[in-house]
This record gives structure tokens, sequence and C-alpha cells, in this order.
């Protein structure tokens, strides 16, 4: 029985160490990608802006910094970290800061206006547009919510939705998925580690079990063989 324990003991141990080894490794390949966002955050330079109270403002205003905000919460539905946007840190290189810079595209864009320019008169489902210079609200409206074929709307998507906004959204978005994987990775990594301690731990007990039953057999015999001396 003793040395059974001792067996499962050393076993447990050896398959915690590599729980150990193989959390750690994963962490060294997490704090690599970490390094790799820092740099390229550091390069980009793009950071957000704080009022000397460190509340977060938007073109100088705390209720610019709330519309986008609000846009990113209740509109897409994002779970904000405020612990992210720390002013003593303003560099866009969190999962949260990189969202929040996304919808501050997305906030001007939508609350935008683009001019049109009509060089003759067009009619469209009915309806005539003169020729001459129109001031188009994107109001709210996302690409697909344009219609492409009207004759003020479909030039006013383009310039609102242009190619520079698509190519924010598509880089702020891989940056978010990039920290928030990041953060995931860092959590197994903790919990294998984590696993790989319990497994030493429980081959530790194990093994003092072990030597716990050996010292009463030891006791024991020794008793018996007293014992039989006395008779």
């Amino acid at each position: 029985m003793v040395k059974k324990l001792n067996i499962l003991g050393a076993f447990l141990a050896l398959v915690g160490a590599a729980f150990v080894a193989a959390g750690l490794f994963a962490y060294s390949q997490v704090a690599a990608g970490a390094n790799s966002l820092q740099k390229f955050s550091e390069a980009q330079n793009v950071q957000l802006s704080y009022n000397e109270d460190g509340v977060l403002i938007d073109r100088g205003t705390v209720e610019g910094a709330e519309g986008i905000l609000d846009l990113l919460e209740n509109d897409w539905g994002y779970n904000v970290n405020y612990s992210e946007l720390d002013p003593n840190d303003p560099l866009v290189n969190t999962g949260s800061e990189y969202m929040y810079q996304m919808a501050l595209v997305g906030y001007h864009t939508l609350h935008g206006t683009t001019t049109v320019v009509l060089e003759e008169d067009v009619e469209y489902n009915g309806e005539v547009f003169e020729a001459g210079t129109y001031e188009v609200e994107t109001d709210g409206r996302y690409w697909a919510d344009f219609d492409r074929m009207h004759p003020l709307e479909g030039p006013a998507r383009a310039q609102a939705w242009n190619p520079t906004a698509h190519a924010l959204f598509g880089e702020l978005g891989v940056g978010s998925v990039t920290a928030s994987t990041l953060q995931l990775g860092t959590g197994i990594s903790a919990f294998i580690g984590g696993l790989g301690l319990v497994f030493i731990a429980l081959g530790a007990a194990a093994v003092w079990f072990a030597s716990g039953l050996k010292k009463e057999s030891a006791a024991t015999v020794a008793a018996d063989d007293k014992e039989l001396v006395n008779a």
C-alpha cells in the first residue's frame, strides 16, 4: 500500500510539473503577443483625451465622450472595462480603448454631413432633384442603410463611409480582438499552471500519507514484537 501511494504521489507530481511547464510556456507566448501589441500601439501613438480632472473627453467636451460611450455600450452592446480607460496611460493599447476608438470613428461618421454636387437635374422615384449643392446628413445611418441608387444618398454613402473609415474599423477591431485574446490567454495560462500546482500538492500529500502509514506500520510491528518479548 505504501509503495503504491509513493508511486501515485510521484506520478501526480510529474503530471503537475508538466502542467506547470505548459502553463509557463503558454504565458511566455502570451507575453510575447502582449509585447508586440504594445510596440504596435506605441508605433501608432494613438491616444485618448482626458481633461485636467482625468475625465475622458472628445474634441474638448465630456459630452462628446459620453456620446461615444453611449454608442459603444448601448448600441453596440460592448461591456466597457473602465479600469482600462486610464488617464495616466492614454495610449490606445487595451481592448476597451481600441473599442472606444472604433466607436469614436463611428460616432463622428454617423453624425457627420457630406456635400453632394449634382451637375444636372435628376429624377428618382418621381422626385426631381435640381442641379446644385446639397448638404446630406448621415443621420445615424450605416453603410447598408443608404439607398445607393438615390442621387444624394448614393454619393453621400461613399463619402461618409469612405475607405479610411472602413480601414480604421478593421484595424481597431483587430486590436480589440487581439487584446481580448491576450487576456483570455493569460487566464488559460494561469489555469494550467494552477492545475499543475494542484497535482503537485496531491502528489506530495500522497507521499506524506504513505510516509505516515509506513511509520504507523513500523510502530505497530515494534509494539507486537515487544508484546512477544514480554510474553
